[in-house]
């Protein structure tokens, strides 16, 4: 068999034109742009992923063997091909090439001369240490967009320190912020840091490529874990940098989560002129709380707060939560049930909004993962292809970038491309 042949005859070849589930329609608004991907775990991936959900070409570069870590990051039936990996690595090709030798980097070199955009999220200085930071390769493709996401930048004490959700939760006040002083830091269960950085580089991205339509030139990227952490905290760290007074929204007197007889509910009591007095309506108090000298103005709420909350959790724990949630509704005190992501995920408005989309791949089969969030009504995303096989597209990705078949062969054969 031909290197040509392998390339197009392999189990789970995706061409870059097939579409799933989509007709033909306007072109992308990310149409043309190619993407070299250095990205792994998850906040370069969920960055790349939209760029790929929106037309980008994206070429994720793996390590021959064990890929991105997320690759491995559960013991899966599907292995490498698990649930982890495909969620953030869809509308990707990836190439499978050992950066350690002249080789390998010969060949990066090779397709970022040509890019538009090339993504990292390594620690500082570990792209420059392969001879591919923005200096060395905006000499060769000035119209190259750098991007990096790292933990904490490329100066200062943290320079140095690995970037990861829980540490970034932690340096950034954000771990320290909870409900009430009872309750002891945790991690936040979700990967907060990740992915607002994600999101951050995503639009750095963006907004050089819109600068390039201008200037015709490049420019560097560069977001920080630590940056957005701080950033996402902006009403909260301006009171504190100019009254020394700290903001805890989710310490507000008249909201809190409270248990009911056959779960939870998620109670706001704000936004309306009177809000206590709704919440007592709604609780069907003997009393209208609102009334009462110990909560007169919210100065006083927050000094009784452990009082008055005492009154909302034993009422409401007397009940259901759909019942609850009907009382506060019709009362116009904003609330929710306190879902799993289990019931969140059947939930009719998850459905009505088209937020989970199915890929077949070839090795995990048919896939459910959640669609982007973002809608464009003439240029919606479109799942392409699965999430790639490691070094899937060694081959295809090669034969584009003008390899020819024998220097492809003699590279597998060196063990350069696996």
């Amino acid at each position: 068999m031909t290197v040509q042949e392998q390339a197009t005859t392999a189990p789970g070849h995706h061409p870059a034109d097939r579409t799933l589930g989509a007709g033909p329609g306007p072109a992308a608004p990310l149409d043309g742009i190619k993407v070299v991907d250095f990205t792994q775990v998850f906040m370069g991936p969920s960055c790349t992923q939209l760029l790929g959900d929106y037309g980008a070409d994206v070429v994720k570069i793996e390590r021959p063997g064990s890929g991105d870590i997320s690759r491995n990051s559960f013991p899966d039936p599907d292995g490498q091909d698990n649930p982890i990996f495909l969620s953030i690595n869809r509308n990707k090709r990836s190439i499978s090439v050992d950066t350690r030798t002249d080789e390998g980097r010969s060949v990066l070199l090779r397709m970022m001369r040509d890019a538009d955009v090339v993504v990292s999220n390594f620690r500082s200085g570990v792209m420059e240490r392969m001879g591919f930071g923005y200096d060395e390769l905006s000499k060769v493709n000035p119209s190259l967009i750098w991007a990096s996401g790292t933990g904490f930048g490329d100066t200062g004490p943290y320079a140095a320190k690995g970037g990861q959700d829980a540490i970034a939760q932690a340096y950034s006040g954000v771990m320290w912020r909870r409900n009430s002083d009872d309750i002891e830091p945790a991690i936040y269960p979700t990967t907060l840091c990740d992915y607002t950085t994600g999101m951050h580089l995503l639009q750095g991205i963006l907004l050089a490529l819109r600068t390039r339509e201008t200037t015709g030139v490049g420019q560097k990227v560069e977001v920080t874990m630590y940056d957005s952490m701080l950033h996402m905290q902006m009403q909260e760290a301006c009171m504190e940098l100019n009254r020394g007074y700290e903001v805890n929204w989710g310490a507000m007197p008249l909201s809190g989560v409270f248990t009911t007889t056959d779960g939870a509910v998620c109670m706001v009591g704000g936004f309306t002129k009177d809000p206590l007095h709704h919440i007592s309506l709604a609780l069907e108090l003997d009393v209208d709380l609102s009334t009462d000298p110990d909560y007169a103005t919210l100065e006083l709420q927050f000094e009784n707060k452990g009082a008055l909350q005492d009154i909302f959790r034993r009422r409401i724990a007397a009940n259901t939560t759909a019942y609850w949630t009907k009382r506060l509704e019709d009362h116009g005190v904003l609330n929710a049930p306190v879902h799993t992501l289990a019931q969140a995920l059947a939930d009719e408005q998850t459905t009505a909004n088209n937020m989970v989309v199915e890929t077949e791949h070839p090795t995990a089969g048919r896939v459910k993962m959640l669609n982007a969030p973002i809608r464009l009504s003439a240029t919606p995303p479109v799942v392409r292809r699965p999430a790639p096989r490691l070094g899937e597209h060694n081959v295809e990705v090669l034969l584009e970038n003008g390899y020819d078949e024998d220097t492809i062969r003699n590279l597998q054969e060196l063990g350069v491309l696996r």
